[in-house]
């Protein structure tokens, strides 16, 4: 395999998301990997790699892997979309992973706590400044291999402390982690959920409609991300 540098890789994951950013970055061409399709485009003097790697954890990980060893980056952003708890967050709000914790682990042998302590990631981007374009607001995101129910919410929220979850970020922060490789998760809030209701449930057609704007608002923060990494001293061991 032909080794390409990159020092940024953007990992969308699912299959929505991905169809969303083409026609936003005027994208034809993409190349085809094991996981997902990819391309390349300069932002700021940097090449930047726009990578499918496929929805859901197992996909995630195995992706976020194949694109360190490819590219060998020095940031791995994720770009997607989440859905939030009613009164804890808004629609199109976009959320800033300072916390990513896998919730969909039953642990019946030993320490239940310590097992989601093991699958949990925390996030440096200290580097990234209060200047954003639009609102971020930094939160904790979990991750499951399932869409949010309502009957999930109430626990989701005493025990886990999360206003908003996903399928893929718990994954790919902490495959980056394993690697000790800079990561960064951005997520919109397209749907809303309480423990009465969830409004994309049997609807995904709701979710597809409200992907497009969401993911054009996160490449628009792209250039801004770019730009306060690459001004970020660079750390020698």
């Amino acid at each position: 395999m032909q080794q390409i540098k990159a020092d940024f890789v953007v990992l969308i994951s699912a299959g929505a998301e991905w169809r969303a950013t083409l026609p936003l970055l005027n994208q034809i061409w993409q190349y085809p990997t094991p996981y997902g399709k990819y391309f390349s485009k300069d932002i700021n003097g940097s090449q930047v790699i726009f990578f499918h790697g496929g929805w859901g954890k197992v996909a995630t990980a195995g992706a976020t892997q194949f694109a360190i060893e490819r590219w060998h980056p020095r940031l791995l952003i994720n770009l997607g979309t989440c859905g939030g708890f009613v009164g804890f967050t808004n629609l199109n709000e976009i959320l800033l992973a300072e916390e990513t914790v896998i919730y969909d682990i039953i642990e019946g042998m030993s320490d239940f706590e310590a097992a989601i302590k093991k699958y949990s990631s925390r996030a440096d981007f200290s580097w990234l400044g209060d200047d954003a374009p639009v609102p971020i607001r930094p939160a904790r995101l979990l991750s499951a291999d399932r869409d949010l129910r309502p009957e999930d919410i109430p626990q989701l929220i005493s025990q886990f402390q999360g206003i908003a979850a996903d399928w893929e970020s718990g994954a790919f922060a902490w495959v980056a982690t394993r690697n000790r490789i800079d990561w960064l998760v951005m997520r919109g809030v397209s749907d809303l959920v309480d423990e009465n209701k969830s409004e994309a449930l049997g609807n995904v057609q709701l979710w597809q409609e409200r992907t497009r704007p969401i993911m054009k608002t996160l490449l628009d923060c792209l250039p801004w991300v770019i730009k306060r990494y690459q001004e970020k001293p660079v750390e020698v061991d």
